[in-house]
């Protein structure tokens, strides 16, 4: 089962064999580098950028036809060894063998009865591929000196895969030659089918992914080829871009997080026969073990003999799937689309209304989501909405304005608890503009799609339709149909309101007995609650509940982190007291500096 050898030459189209040239390789790859740093595309000229990027991508492909490494074989004639390697170091192989699940690719089939919560895999730390490893390897060198490769533990377990791929002698061959050559991810997907995806709220998630790939490699090919230290790295004869995308993509499904060695923080890794568990609803069941030092995975639900044996990837919504882990999952429960928000800082209301939102934890400027249950806001949204829609007008039951309702007065810090709790309204107007305000945008926004929900479903009953193409309308159709109980919704509270203040019905009153209700809600009912900040042109990173292991395949998307937040803070305490002492109002705060309180989180991977 040896590696096919390397090809650095291909035929012309005259037949005739052209040697690549280095010094036109670089040129493309200088080209690339320099569009893929340019400064974002404007509003609607994403998609001309992708297709220049694409462009060059393929010149360069088409100039490393045939030179990238690949295994002899199929991926299913390497599983034997895939088994007898993991036995051999300490794994559990007993109760399980890898089969083909069809529509479903290949997954682990119990080869016993197993009972739920039985603990049935677990994987020594010998065996994970991690960036400590990677740190101790062949790359070890290149990373000492690399900022990039030491702030992006996913890239450096991809160039980590790829050096070990080409290693013949390599402790995690077996592992590697049982990985999928190619990925149902969008870095794999045609022109066409990238194209349906235009006006979805994922697209610019799919545009980025293709235009960071290919930053990414175009630096790490000019860099293998000029830096002193990778000299030695086995890729600086052989490093295409169908290798880095190759090695991307594994990582990408694939990874996860692990404590370090010593304990004292967590890194990505890399975990074989784990990472062939199929998703399905349920709990995370997989946690590391630092007495024994393993990754163990305890059944998520009874399985009997000759069942797939699923685990849960965390709540990730369908976009999250089909762009990092290459597949839509039907009955996905936790299914959302993003919606950015922000108050804007030119309204008259700004600095009251965001230092409203900071004592409640939520930033002025977010991405939020719509999701596919009901309801369809979280807290977090209808608090912010609250906020967004508040007036000067005179609440129903105090002397003072909607806003200094929740900013002065010896409860204001406890009222802010209120904001994300149904039960109790600002007032029934405001009820209304907010219900009306999500009514209007999720119009809006199923406006933006070139097709109906009715046109999606017929094109989804055509038998020839490609993977790539199906999954790129199933993520289209399930976005129009949570705006569609959007839209629904917000209709449905808007009427019930509007019927409340008509029959001049009595607003619900926040007292201090109240409270044991608010703590008896749901936790997402819960406020304040702690939101990260999002810059212009990041993304929102869902913070599962994860603790070491978060039960994903991916921890992928570009994290918001919260620096600088205090800062706004207090400009917005410096502005909202300016504004109320306008009005003749006090300015005195329970809390001397409410942004005290608040825990940053700990700053994870960036994106790759």
């Amino acid at each position: 089962m040896g590696k096919k050898s390397r090809v650095k030459t291909q035929k012309s189209g005259s037949g005739a064999m052209a040697v690549v040239s280095p010094k036109e390789m670089m040129s493309l790859i200088a080209e690339l580098l320099q569009k893929c740093s340019s400064a974002a595309a404007s509003a609607g000229k994403e998609w001309e950028e992708y297709l220049q990027i694409r462009g060059l991508v393929e010149r360069i492909r088409k100039k490393q036809k045939g030179m990238s490494i690949v295994f002899e074989g199929s991926r299913e004639e390497h599983f034997p060894d895939l088994m007898s390697w993991a036995k051999e170091n300490g794994a559990s192989c007993e109760c399980f063998t890898v089969a083909n699940f069809g529509k479903e690719g290949y997954g682990l089939r119990a080869t016993r009865d197993i009972k739920a919560e039985e603990l049935f895999l677990w994987i020594p730390r010998k065996m994970l591929m991690t960036v400590e490893s990677a740190q101790n390897s062949i790359l070890g060198p290149l990373y000492s000196q690399d900022r990039i490769l030491q702030a992006m533990g996913n890239v450096t377990l991809a160039l980590h895969l790829l050096c070990e791929r080409a290693n013949p002698a390599s402790f995690w061959l077996p592992y590697i030659r049982s990985l999928p050559q190619e990925y149902d991810i969008p870095l794999y997907y045609q022109q066409e089918d990238v194209q349906l995806l235009l006006g979805t709220q994922a697209v610019q998630d799919v545009l980025s992914q293709y235009k960071n790939t290919a930053r990414q490699y175009a630096y790490f090919y000019k860099l293998v080829q000029t830096h002193p230290t990778a000299s030695k790295l086995p890729l600086k004869d052989c490093f295409t871009f169908d290798d880095y995308r190759w090695a991307v993509s594994s990582v990408m499904t694939r990874q996860n997080q692990i404590p370090t060695e010593d304990g004292s923080r967590v890194t990505l890794a890399l975990i074989p026969l784990w990472d062939m568990c199929n998703h399905t609803n349920g709990l995370i069941t997989t946690g590391y073990n630092l007495e024994d030092d393993r990754c163990e995975c305890v059944a998520l639900q009874d399985c009997k003999e000759n069942e797939q044996i699923y685990i849960f990837y965390g709540t990730r919504s369908n976009a999250e799937f089909v762009i990092h882990n290459g597949f839509f999952f039907q009955d996905n429960a936790h299914d959302r689309v993003k919606i950015k928000l922000g108050v804007s800082k030119s309204e008259r209301l700004y600095a009251m209304k965001a230092e409203v939102l900071a004592r409640a934890g939520i930033p002025a400027s977010y991405v939020f989501a719509l999701h596919c249950n009901e309801p369809p806001i979280s807290a977090q949204l209808l608090a912010f909405l609250r906020v967004f829609c508040m007036t000067e007008g005179k609440a129903p039951t105090h002397s003072q304005n909607e806003l200094k309702y929740y900013l002065l007065g010896e409860r204001a810090i406890n009222k802010i608890f209120t904001l994300g709790n149904s039960e109790f309204p600002v007032s029934w107007e405001n009820e209304i503009k907010l219900w009306t305000f999500l009514e209007t945008r999720a119009a809006l926004l199923l406006k933006t799609y070139k097709t109906t929900s009715e046109e999606d479903r017929s094109m989804l009953e055509k038998p020839d339709l490609s993977l790539h193409s199906r999954m790129a309308i199933q993520l289209r159709l399930a976005e129009k149909q949570i705006l569609e109980k959007a839209l629904a919704c917000g209709r449905a509270k808007r009427l019930y309101f509007q019927k409340n203040l008509e029959e001049g019905a009595s607003l619900p009153c926040y007292e201090e007995s109240d409270i044991a209700l608010l703590e008896n809600t749901e936790a997402d009912a819960k406020l304040p609650v702690i939101l990260r900040k999002v810059e212009e042109g990041q993304e929102i990173q869902v913070d599962e509940d994860s603790p070491l292991l978060n039960g994903m395949k991916v921890v992928y998307g570009t994290n918001a982190e919260a620096n600088g937040e205090r800062d706004q803070d207090d400009n917005v305490s410096t502005d909202v007291n300016s504004a109320l002492a306008s009005m003749g109002g006090s300015s005195q705060r329970e809390e001397a500096n409410p942004s005290a309180s608040r825990t940053e989180d700990e700053p994870k991977e960036n994106t790759v």
